[in-house]
């Protein structure tokens, strides 16, 4: 069953989650990273303490804390919902239950919002989006994307997914992408057509299993690398 969402809500991941979805080791960790469409995840805020350096883009930070915490509140009643009405569309390894997965977001909710009051000085938040980014060329050297591109994939068409990878590409050295599943549960349509275009543009595109699943089946990440 397709999980039914009119725009992209604002859940965040918790470094430890990031870790399994994008296969990071250590030498992943010590690059500098952009994570775009970051969302309220405790990532930056988790590895920022841990000494990495990550830059979070989304245009949720134009809100105050307060503001993005009310946001999640509000969807986060029927998400849940949505999710135990199906519990046969999701893994319960990593997290245990829908109730236990509501949890986990909390938690992420909480240490982003004590960061990110105290941290906008130093710009590791910024507002921005997808598929045009301020920065210049071969700025970073990891470009990580979770739970927007591909997993929005009625509400963002396959130009739009190309040409924002295509802007990662120009950011990082390197990017990966997860999940490759839409929210209905089902591989994006868009996945296959932008791969053949990256690979024609002389880019290596390889689908990696990973540890992580929550989606059925979702436990695949696209890593792109240049020529």
């Amino acid at each position: 069953m397709a999980m039914q969402l009119d725009n992209v809500v604002p859940f965040g991941r918790s470094f430890d989650e990031y870790v399994s979805m994008f296969n990071l080791m250590e030498p992943d960790l010590q690059q500098s990273i952009l994570s775009v469409a970051d969302g309220p995840a405790s990532f930056n805020a988790e590895g920022t303490r841990l000494g990495y350096r990550i830059k979070s883009v989304d245009p949720l930070y134009c809100f105050e804390s307060s503001e993005i915490k009310q946001r999640f509140d509000a969807v986060v009643d029927n998400i849940i919902s949505q999710i135990e009405s199906t519990p046969n569309d999701w893994v319960w390894d990593y997290h245990r239950s829908p109730s236990n997965l509501r949890k986990n977001r909390e938690t992420a909710l909480y240490k982003f919002c004590q960061d990110f009051e105290h941290s906008n000085h130093d710009g590791r938040y910024e507002v921005g989006e997808l598929p045009q980014l301020k920065y210049a060329d071969s700025s970073y050297g990891l470009g990580l994307c979770s739970h927007f591109l591909f997993l929005y994939s009625d509400q963002f068409d396959q130009s739009f997914h190309l040409n924002s990878i295509r802007e990662m590409l120009r950011l990082c050295r390197e990017v990966r992408i997860f999940p490759l599943l839409s929210l209905n549960l089902q591989t994006s349509p868009h996945l296959e057509s932008v791969m053949g275009t990256l690979r024609e543009l002389g880019y290596r595109c390889e689908i990696q299993p990973v540890a992580y699943e929550l989606q059925r089946n979702g436990n695949k990440m696209l890593k792109i690398t240049p020529p």
